[in-house]
């Protein structure tokens, strides 16, 4: 939380220092252009009042008198053309290219009212009349002092339109304003990237509490039962009988075994994660394959009065396969279907197949208790296990399914999982099936 409001802190600040950023630089250059203006105003005005036959020879023929000794305005001394040029050098002397503007040359009514521009650029009353969104510069053309046109040239303004002044603004700002975006940015992204690291460290954390106490339970019962064993030995009367001998030896035995497997488990575990398992491919029948599977399980599956439905339709089912993944990884879908099955149901377990052109397509659909959707979204993580109220009520490390996964994707593959809760699960494989 405190991080968060130091977040929002920060892009507050952010903003409104862009938005004093823009103002400032809007009056700036606002200063700037007005000066540049101002500048070139003052150039034209010294022209003003001077006599000059320039310009003047249509209205010599209709008044000769009139127009001879009259004082030229700017406008006639001036096109539009001319006092562009002078405005882009100004501009650019300032250090602004690409100025948009508009400008006209008003002389102005000797009531002050009336106003005729006599120069004007194409879209000069365009903007002359949205004042609103377009700023404006007045500078008024005033022959100097002491020329002969002094106080006997016409009143002229020199009005410089400035339309949408701001996106230009923008524009000289706008490198500044995408560093500062992309920094905000940046820490944002950080900032998610820590809490997200903080998470997924606590869910590890659980995850490795819940992986030590299965675990310790997973090893607990073997070195139990091998104590026990052992102390039954010690026995006089065991050790004289031959028999009892062999069955506590075949006990221990058994158990190691059983101690030997689960430390394999958890060391194909750590080599799946580091990439380190090498898969001896050859041309397998997955057919042959199930059948191998079910026929282990058949004791369970009785003791539980349960049974496997199969429907092998594949025409097809030769793949190139690592035989003993193959095996491993059929044989945990099925104990899954098996220890996850309802109390006081008997586990039925449906394994149909069939083949597409390029793929083998299993499907192992069971009755069980099913996954909820947290459950479902995570059931393929290591070390995660579906919890049923009691952590030990289904033995595992909950590598089943992880390791079921990354064979499959070893083998080229895809696994889906679907289920509904209190209904039943339904994995579904795809292996590319063997070019022949």
């Amino acid at each position: 939380m405190l991080i968060s409001l130091s977040l929002i802190g920060i892009i507050v600040i952010q903003i409104s220092w862009i938005k004093n950023m823009v103002l400032l630089n809007q009056e700036q250059i606002k200063e700037k252009l007005k000066g540049a203006i101002e500048t070139v105003g003052a150039d034209l005005a010294e022209h003003k009042g001077s006599y000059s036959l320039r310009d003047r020879r249509n209205s010599l023929a209709d008044n000769f008198s009139l127009n001879l000794f009259s004082p030229n305005t700017v406008s006639q001394q001036f096109s539009v053309e001319e006092i562009k040029k002078k405005l882009d050098k100004a501009f650019l002397d300032i250090g602004l290219k690409n100025v948009n503007y508009e400008f006209g040359i008003a002389m102005l009514g000797r009531n002050g009212f009336e106003n005729y521009f006599e120069r004007k650029t194409p879209k000069f009353a365009q903007f002359y009349k949205d004042t609103v969104n377009n700023s404006q510069v007045f500078y008024p053309l005033i022959p100097p002092s002491g020329s002969a046109g002094e106080n006997l040239s016409p009143d002229e303004v020199l009005i410089v339109m400035l339309p949408n002044i701001n996106s230009y603004v923008l524009n000289s700002l706008k490198w500044r304003i995408l560093a500062s975006v992309l920094f905000t940015i940046i820490i944002l992204a950080a900032f998610y990237l820590t809490v997200r690291t903080m998470l997924r460290q606590k869910k590890l954390g659980d995850i490795k509490n819940d992986f030590i106490n299965n675990m310790t339970h997973e090893f607990k019962t073997p070195i139990a039962t091998i104590s026990l064993a052992v102390d039954a030995m010690r026995n006089q009367k065991v050790i004289a009988d031959s028999q009892k001998m062999g069955y506590f030896s075949s006990i221990i035995k058994e158990e190691n075994q059983r101690m030997n497997r689960q430390v394999e488990t958890i060391l194909k575990a750590s080599q799946l994660e580091k990439r380190e398992v090498e898969l001896n491919l050859e041309p397998v029948h997955v057919h042959q394959i199930i059948h191998d599977v079910v026929d282990n399980f058949n004791l369970q599956l009785e003791d539980k009065k349960g049974k496997v439905d199969l429907f092998l339709n594949a025409k097809n089912d030769l793949i190139a396969a690592d035989e003993v993944h193959l095996l491993n990884l059929i044989n945990n879908l099925i104990d899954n279907a098996v220890k996850y099955a309802k109390e006081a149901t008997p586990p039925h377990i449906k394994l149909s197949t069939h083949s597409t052109a390029k793929n083998f397509v299993m499907r192992i659909e069971d009755n069980g208790i099913g996954m909820n959707r947290e459950t479902l979204r995570r059931v393929f993580e290591r070390f995660y296990r579906a919890h049923t109220g009691n952590v030990h009520n289904v033995k595992g490390f909950g590598l089943g399914l992880s390791y079921v996964k990354t064979m499959i994707e070893a083998h080229e593959g895809h696994i889906k999982a679907e289920s509904t809760m209190g209904k039943g699960s339904t994995f579904t494989i795809e292996l590319p099936l063997k070019n022949i």
